[in-house]
């Protein structure tokens, strides 16, 4: 019989892989730009540029995420977390003082800082979870970045439905539950969050990919539950304290599966007799690996490539190329949402923030399943599903382009599900391009794209466009009213989009091979289970 805490309990692997979703529920404030920017753009009477490249800032944060896939290597999973929760604590704390007016605005140079500090408070979060949880469940690595990924995605709406309905929201408000709750579930996540050994069998696989469909489930719940507040406001302040006690108790369910294993597999040691029924394959496997060893001085794609030998590769540069054009442009809408509602006359935009982030969701947990499910039915690469995040997301920029009544929703939604494509594809396809060993500074690298992209097309493109169709206002800022706007920000994201899409068939085409080795491995292992289940 396992105790719960058990290294060796299965209880624990589970338990411990509910606080990642915990944290990654809270780490999505980097997204959340648009709910204070206008109260900071107020106060410190910005013009669009300069708001922009405040947000630029907060983005740069993500580049020095280098340092957390550096650490990953070298620090503990609990290290990691803390850091990142005492990072945010200090720079989205700062941002508070300033938009709750307890202290004066700081200098520009200042705020940057803080921003930048907030933005990479995220990277240390997102790499203890990814890396670990990457490592844990290596046979499904898809729906585990899906799921990752999606609740990524829903934290912008966790913290916007959340501060809406306690705080009618608030920027401030805001502000504090953006530097103090991530604080309080990294604490939760440091104590259970750590690297147990992957499943060995495929009837392991089987059950983790079983509980991952429960995982799935549970997460579209919290999905449906929030786009149903959002779409059904404004709301009464006894009916708004129900929806927020509701969500804290859905957000909590996933605990039902850690305990639900622990109470099954108390007594059992199923999976050591298991391990042992399938000495044989261990042995073949144990050989490929000694194979490997001999040959990783020259890797092929899909073997694991340190650094160097991985920017030498072209498959490298047109993942990272492709990435850029997708997530890099929906960071732009994300940092300007703010101003597009007002642009196009709506007084209350969170209806939009919530909106990219719930359907986001979506499309990180469908791209995540569907994904690993045609990869073991039909050898599918896996790049083919960003080709169609792209299309997805140029449909969006259009409809935002054209301005008509009801184009900021459906925008919203296409880019939305497009970017949580993107996210959640690309997670498995860098690990399964150039291998697991260094996959905490590999990770950290192709997010180098979310700042870089931030730059090109949010402080570069966006904030000079919308700077060149404002009017100063008479506090020193600028102001724009019309779907001129951001009408030639959207057609130009629309084309890089397409040419996204251009880069992600050229790399499915040539990771075709590595795909086929995953569908023959995945159904060979399905074959070897069921010979070992007709022989016990």
């Amino acid at each position: 019989m396992y105790p719960l805490l058990s290294p060796k309990s299965p209880a624990k692997k589970w338990l411990g892989f509910v606080t990642a979703i915990w944290v990654q529920a809270v780490s999505g404030n980097n997204y959340t730009f648009s709910n204070y920017s206008h109260a900071l753009k107020t106060l410190m009477a910005l013009t669009q540029l300069q708001l922009n490249n405040l947000s630029v800032a907060k983005d740069i944060g993500k580049a020095f995420g280098l340092l957390s896939g550096m650490a990953s290597d070298r620090l503990s999973t609990s290290t990691i977390l803390m850091i990142g929760s005492l990072e945010g604590l200090i720079g989205y704390g700062v941002q508070w003082l300033v938009v709750s007016e307890r202290i004066r605005p700081l200098p520009y140079w200042q705020m940057c800082i803080f921003l930048c500090m907030g933005g990479n408070s995220t990277t240390w979060m997102n790499t203890a979870v990814l890396v670990t949880c990457m490592r844990n469940f290596t046979k499904n690595r898809g729906p585990v970045s899906g799921i990752c990924k999606g609740y990524v995605g829903l934290s912008t709406a966790i913290f916007t439905d959340l501060c809406t309905s306690l705080f009618s929201s608030s920027p401030s408000k805001f502000l504090l539950m953006l530097a103090i709750v991530p604080a309080i579930i990294c604490i939760a996540a440091c104590i259970f969050l750590q690297e147990t050994p992957p499943a060995s069998s495929p009837s392991e696989e089987k059950q983790e990919a079983d509980v991952f469909n429960i995982f799935n489930i549970l997460a579209i719940v919290v999905a449906v539950y929030l786009l149903t507040f959002d779409i059904t406001g404004p709301h009464g302040h006894v009916l708004s304290l129900a929806f927020a006690v509701g969500l804290i108790f859905l957000l909590a369910m996933p605990l039902g599966v850690p305990l639900y294993t622990f109470l099954c597999t108390s007594g059992s040691n199923s999976f050591d007799i298991e391990r042992k029924t399938l000495e044989d394959p261990l042995v073949v496997q144990k050989a490929l690996v000694a194979d490997f060893e001999e040959s990783k001085q020259r890797p092929s794609i899909g073997d694991d490539h340190n650094i160097v030998q991985m920017l030498q590769t072209f498959d490298f540069w047109i993942l990272f190329g492709s990435f850029l054009c997708g997530a890099g442009t929906a960071m732009c809408v994300m940092n300007n949402m703010a101003q597009m509602g007002l642009a196009l006359g709506y007084s209350k935009v969170s209806i939009f923030i919530s909106l990219l982030s719930i359907w986001g969701f979506f499309g990180r947990i469908v791209s995540g399943t569907i994904s690993e499910y045609y990869i073991g039915k039909h050898a599918m690469p896996r790049p083919f599903w960003n080709a169609i995040a792209e299309i997805l997301m140029a449909m969006g920029y259009l409809a935002m382009a054209l301005a008509m009544p009801g184009s900021l929703y459906i925008g919203s939604i296409f880019v939305g599900m497009g970017y949580g494509f993107l996210l959640t594809i690309t997670v498995p396809v860098a690990s399964e391009l150039f291998g697991l060993k260094y996959y905490g500074l590999l990770y950290n690298i192709l997010i180098l794209n979310l700042p870089l992209g931030s730059f090109l097309f949010s402080g570069l493109l966006a904030g000079y466009l919308y700077d060149a169709e404002a009017t100063k206002t008479s506090e020193g800022g600028s102001t724009c009213v019309g779907s001129h706007c951001y009408r030639l920000v959207n057609l130009i994201m629309a084309l890089a989009s397409v040419l996204g899409l251009v880069l992600d068939v050229l790399l499915a085409f040539r990771s075709k091979k590595v795909y086929t080795k995953i569908y023959e491995s995945k159904n060979k292992k399905k074959i070897m289970g069921f010979a070992v289940s007709a022989r016990y």
